[in-house]
């Protein structure tokens, strides 16, 4: 199952690479580049555990609940993740089209699921369960999160949304837990 998998996205990713060309190019303007570069590095969870601490240090105690729950959603979307990751071992877009201008360096090798959009899914719908005033902040974060994994040409479009739906699952199903 995992190497039909892993040849169905590679032909998935050769129908991918106009898109991810077209996203790319807007990292050519300098302004877009570092607005997207900042989301990805706040991505990789500074913005989520610096969110974490606000909270408690904002609402003290009634914070806990979430920031509990964000923290395990935080564990297994990770352990997912990192196994996925290992199993579909898909080359990520620039590794096969050098034309793609990447400003960051990647974290990992492999792109198959967006990681940081996983994540981001994963704590905004957590975060919004127990304080839905702050979707004001989260939702456009984790879409700017999301954005900057194509824009800055580390991921298809499939990864994204793959992260995506995964993040939205671990999240959903840890509610009923």
């Amino acid at each position: 199952m995992i190497q039909k998998l892993s040849c169905r996205l590679s032909r998935i990713s050769e129908q991918e690479q106009a898109l991810c060309l077209r996203f790319n190019r807007a990292s050519q303007v300098r302004w877009v580049r570092e607005v997207f570069a900042l989301a990805s590095r706040l991505g990789d969870g500074v913005f989520w555990y610096g969110l974490m601490l606000f909270l408690l240090l904002r609402h003290g105690p009634d914070a806990a609940p979430a920031v509990v729950h964000m923290l395990l959603v935080g564990v297994a979307c990770l352990a997912l993740y990192k196994w996925l990751k290992g199993k579909t071992l898909r080359p990520r877009p620039f590794h096969l089209n050098g034309d793609l201008f990447i400003s960051v360096p990647p974290l990992d090798q492999y792109s198959f699921p967006s990681g940081h959009t996983l994540h981001a899914v994963a704590f905004t719908t957590v975060l919004l369960a127990y304080f839905p005033l702050y979707a004001w902040v989260v939702v456009p974060f984790a879409v700017l999160v999301a954005l900057s994994r194509l824009v800055l040409g580390l991921h298809y479009p499939t990864d994204v949304a793959a992260g995506a739906m995964i993040g939205a699952a671990i999240a959903s199903v840890s509610f009923g837990i």
